[in-house]
C-alpha cells in the first residue's frame, strides 16, 4: 500500500518510528500490515561475565533492553506486544517471531493463548556458532522461529512454496535452515564495536520475506534494531515499517537502508505452481482475437484436427466441446489437457495454443502491477484450505 494510508489514516510506510513498540503499534490502524517479523528481547538472565579460556571477555548480550525483573514481567511484556501486533495484522497476514531456548517456549505458549495458529517452527541452525567456552553444555548452535497465521479460522495466508523449492535446488524447503550468523562485512560496527549484539543475517530475512509475502506488501518489525528487516524488504520490493526505541540503532538502520539498491522489478518475479497461475479460459483467447472462429487446430503430429467456434468450443468430425473434451474424445481417453495438445499454424510453423494463454497471463500480470495509488489483491501466493468432505 505504497500511498502510505489505510482507510484514511496514515501509515509510516518505509519509515523507522522512534518509540516504544507497544505504544506505536497501538497507534497504527487495525488490519493494516501484511507480515510482522519480530526479534524480541531474549531475557537471557546473564548474571556473570562470559569469558574465553584465555580470560578475555565475550561480547555477550548484556544490553539493558534485554533485562526483565522476573518471568512474570517478561510474560506481561510479551502479551502486550503480541496483542498489539495481532490487532494491526491483516486477517490473511502472518507473523514470524525468533528466539532462543531462554524465551521461545514462553512466547509460543502466549501466541497460542492469544489465538494465533502456528504453521511451522523453523530451526535456524548456525553454520558458524559461537563455541561453548565453559565446556559444561552443548554448543548452542541454533535459534527457533515460529511462523503463524492470525487464527485457526483464517487459513488464507501467503506461502510461496515453489519459490522456496527452487531456492533449495528443486527440493522441498525443510524447516531446518542452515545459515551462518552475521559476521564479516555484513556485521555493522560503530567505532570498531558491534553496532548491535543480536544483528540477524540478511539471508535469514531474505528467506522469511520471500516465502511469505508478495511484491508491495508491508512488513513491520517492532524490534527493528539495525534494520535487517527493512534493508531486506527494500531489496525485495516490499515496504517496511520499523519501530525502535534506541536512537543509536535508528541512526545506523537509517543509513544502512539508504544504501540499499532494490532488485529490478522484472527480476523479482518468482516461480509459481501451475495451480497458482491465473486461470485463462480458452474462450478468452478467441474473444481477444488471438485465434479466430473457423480457424483449424491440430495435434503435434497432425493426426487430429478440430475447428474453433465463436464460443470457444471446438468441433471435430464426430465430437464437439471444450479443447480438453474434444482432445480426449478424439484419442479415446477419459481426459486430456487441451492447452498442451492443440497447435495452430503461424507462418507455416506449428505453435502450441499454450503460448497464447501465457501471453494473456503476462498481460494480466502487467495490469496488476502496483501503482502509487493501488496495490493489487494477492491471489497467486495464497494458501487456502481444500473443501472438507461431509462427514
Amino acid at each position: 500500500m505504497s500511498d502510505g494510508s489505510v482507510s484514511g489514516r496514515s501509515l509510516p510506510v518505509d519509515r523507522i518510528v522512534l518509540g516504544d513498540c507497544i505504544a506505536e503499534m497501538n497507534a497504527l490502524p487495525p488490519a493494516s500490515v501484511d507480515l510482522i517479523f519480530a526479534d524480541p528481547p531474549y531475557n537471557l538472565q546473564l548474571s556473570n561475565d562470559l569469558r574465553r579460556p584465555n580470560d578475555s571477555k565475550v561480547d555477550a548480550v548484556d544490553d539493558h533492553w534485554d533485562k526483565f525483573a522476573s518471568f512474570d514481567d517478561y510474560d506481561k511484556f510479551t502479551r502486550a506486544w503480541l496483542g498489539a501486533a495481532r490487532r494491526i495484522l491483516k486477517d490473511d497476514g502472518a507473523l514470524w517471531v525468533i528466539g532462543s531456548y531462554h524465551n521461545i517456549f514462553r512466547v509460543g505458549a502466549i501466541l497460542q493463548e492469544l489465538g494465533f495458529w502456528i504453521l511451522n517452527d523453523v530451526v535456524w541452525r548456525k553454520s558458524n556458532p559461537m563455541p561453548n567456552f565453559r565446556g559444561k553444555r552443548f554448543t548452542n548452535a541454533h535459534e527457533t522461529l515460529i511462523w503463524c497465521a492470525k487464527s485457526q479460522e483464517q487459513r488464507a495466508y501467503t506461502f510461496n512454496y515453489n519459490a522456496m523449492k527452487v531456492l533449495n535446488d528443486d527440493l522441498q524447503m525443510r524447516s531446518d535452515w542452515v545459515l551462518p550468523i552475521c559476521s564479516g562485512n555484513e556485521r555493522l560496527k560503530v567505532g570498531g564495536e558491534k553496532a548491535h549484539t543480536t544483528q540477524k543475517p540478511e539471508a535469514l530475512l531474505y528467506r522469511v520475506i520471500l516465502s511469505s509475502t508478495e511484491i508491495g506488501d508491508i512488513v513491520l518489525d517492532p524490534f527493528f534494531g539495525t534494520g535487517t528487516t527493512g534493508a531486506t524488504a527494500k531489496r525485495l520490493g516490499r515496504h517496511f515499517i520499523g519501530i525502535e526505541r534506541e536512537r543509536k540503532y535508528v541512526d545506523v538502520a537509517t543509513e544502512r537502508i539508504r544504501q540499499v539498491v532494490p532488485v529490478a522489478a522484472e527480476d523479482l518475479q518468482i516461480t509459481r505452481s501451475k495451480r497458482q497461475e491465473p486461470r485463462v479460459p480458452f474462450g478468452r483467447v478467441v474473444e481477444s482475437g488471438l485465434l479466430q472462429p473457423g480457424q483449424t487446430l491440430f495435434d503435434q503430429s497432425r493426426r487430429y484436427a478440430a475447428r474453433v467456434r465463436a464460443d470457444g468450443s471446438l468441433v471435430a468430425t464426430d465430437f464437439s466441446g471444450s479443447i480438453h473434451r474434444v482432445a480426449a474424445d478424439l484419442q479415446g481417453l477419459s481426459a486430456c489437457n487441451g492447452w498442451t495438445f492443440w497447435y495452430f499454424d503461424a507462418d507455416g510453423k506449428a505453435v502450441s495454443i499454450d503460448v497464447l494463454r501465457q501471453k494473456l497471463r503476462a498481460e494480466m500480470a502487467a495490469d496488476d502491477k502496483p501503482t502509487p495509488a493501488k496495490r493489487p489483491a494477492r491471489r497467486s501466493g495464497k494458501v487456502t484450505p481444500m473443501p472438507r468432505r461431509p462427514a
